[in-house]
């Protein structure tokens, strides 16, 4: 469908639009690349692309000591400067396996 297109309208929440919107800026992305991105997933894994539940319980950093949350955060540090990752290509890979 290369030169042609089709609009999406969604009802979202003002707050939730701006926040995400700010994001993606940062990010040097245009909302219509993310939606045009989601709709690929959707068609590749022939489904909603992440989890659809609710967890048990969230922590809050609310209720973390701040010994904790920094531990959090050292733990995050020390993976992303061990290159601690895995590539784009193989993590969706992995979740490809997963859902079939």
């Amino acid at each position: 469908m290369a030169g042609k297109s089709a609009n999406v309208i969604a009802r979202v929440e003002p707050d939730i639009k701006a926040e995400a919107e700010a994001i993606l800026e940062q990010l040097g992305l245009p909302v219509s690349v993310v939606i045009n991105s989601l709709y690929r997933q959707i068609i590749m894994t022939n489904g909603i692309p992440f989890p659809m539940t609710v967890p048990a319980y969230i922590r809050t950093r609310d209720e973390m000591t701040a010994e904790e949350f920094h531990a959090l955060l050292e733990r995050g540090l020390e993976q992303a400067e061990a290159d601690d990752g895995m590539a784009l290509d193989d993590a969706f890979a992995s979740l490809k396996k997963r859902i079939r």
